[in-house]
């Protein structure tokens, strides 16, 4: 059965009362209840995690590889500014697809490039909360069949000595 990691970002939280009308009404445990009943009907796991500091997603994601065969993430503010989200993406070896309840293309300029977009598998946003159960259905066509190994991080070759 896939497993996948849901993870968000900073303010998520506060889904349901901060800026409805940008993120809509529905709180972060509404989300996860129709996520949860989604994963159920297409028979994967979903693990939840909301942070608001970076390094405790950065840990999460890291985490996931021990464990997870895909991430759906919002990584909310954080997509257009952080670089340690986006070295840990491609890190760690999984497909992760990134999502955002709003369109951030059609909002200000500073959120129209996400750094963590150019890392990810793909990206869905600006249906809301429907954001989310695009993002678990694209995280599993992404996922490997359990009977084949799990990817491997992509890494750097060690340099080799001349001496023999």
């Amino acid at each position: 059965m896939p497993r996948i990691l849901i993870l968000n970002g900073p303010n998520l939280n506060l889904l349901g009362v901060r800026e409805p009308g940008v993120y809509g009404t529905a709180t972060l445990a509404e989300i996860e209840a129709a996520v949860r009943r989604l994963a159920g009907s297409l028979h994967c796991v979903v693990r939840f995690a909301q942070q608001n500091s970076e390094g405790a997603l950065v840990d999460a994601l890291h985490a996931a590889r021990g464990w997870a065969d895909a991430v759906v993430f919002n990584p909310a503010a954080y997509s257009h500014t952080s670089v340690a989200l986006r070295d840990a993406i491609s890190a760690i070896g999984l497909p992760v697809v990134e999502v955002h309840l709003s369109n951030i293309h059609a909002r200000e300029s500073f959120r129209r490039h996400s750094l963590t977009a150019e890392v990810a598998a793909g990206v869905i946003g600006g249906f809301g909360a429907e954001s989310y159960l695009l993002g678990l259905r694209a995280a599993l066509s992404l996922c490997e069949p359990r009977s084949t190994p799990r990817r491997s991080p992509r890494t750097v070759p060690a340099k080799r000595s001349l001496k023999r």
